[in-house]
């Protein structure tokens, strides 16, 4: 990966490195993906950074007020979150792009030790069916319930997880998905639109003192 780069990116220093999520402090939406991309968040250091995945994410999140620029194409390119917080399930780019139980395992307490954090979180969006389970098991590892029957991925689905916390499910903005029409940008859209209907329900359009976790 970062030995081998395409033509386009030879000559650059990758960052190579384990990756941290980013965004508001005071998020009250929470994106989980699955890892960095081998030449995305691998290459600039910042997850959904340089990659298609990215342009769709950061596109959508730009429309729907969430972030200042409707791209991320480097860690200093002034790119700001407005409301919401980006992280991953896995933290370092996985050979494949398929990463293995023990990595998933590792990398765990970091997204937990973030949603911990993160004390306003009231909408949880998780890109792909891996971001979905590994932040249900983060949440029940963090002393959350997670409601009979237990909730499934599926493209859109919602979810209370408990008084204050509601858990969106999307497809990923993959190119895998995104190219073969799996995937829309009004699909994308909806979801989000969702998110922020959401955040507009009584109970969630202030600033909230922190969850019951």
């Amino acid at each position: 990966m970062a030995k081998k780069p395409p033509p386009r990116y030879q000559g650059m220093d990758y960052w190579a490195k384990p990756l941290t999520g980013f965004g508001d402090p005071r998020a009250r939406l929470l994106i989980v993906g699955l890892a960095p991309a081998a030449h995305g968040g691998n290459r600039t250091g910042r997850i959904f950074t340089g990659d298609r995945s990215g342009d769709w994410l950061y596109e959508t999140l730009h429309a729907f007020g969430f972030s200042n620029q409707a791209s991320s194409m480097a860690r200093d390119d002034g790119l700001r979150l407005i409301g919401c917080y980006i992280t991953a399930a896995v933290r370092c780019a996985p050979p494949g792009n398929k990463p293995s139980r023990v990595e998933f395992e590792k990398c765990r307490p970091y997204l937990l030790g973030e949603f911990k954090l993160l004390k306003s979180i009231r909408v949880v969006l998780a890109l792909g069916k891996i971001a979905f389970d590994s932040f249900l098991k983060a949440y029940q590892e963090a002393g959350g319930v997670i409601p009979a029957p237990r909730p499934k991925f599926g493209h859109g689905a919602t979810y209370r997880l408990d008084e204050h916390l509601t858990l969106l499910a999307s497809y990923h903005p993959s190119q895998q998905n995104t190219f073969t029409g799996k995937l829309t940008r009004k699909m994308f859209h909806e979801v989000f639109g969702k998110a922020r209907d959401r955040l507009k329900a009584p109970g969630n359009r202030h600033q909230a003192t922190g969850r019951s976790l």
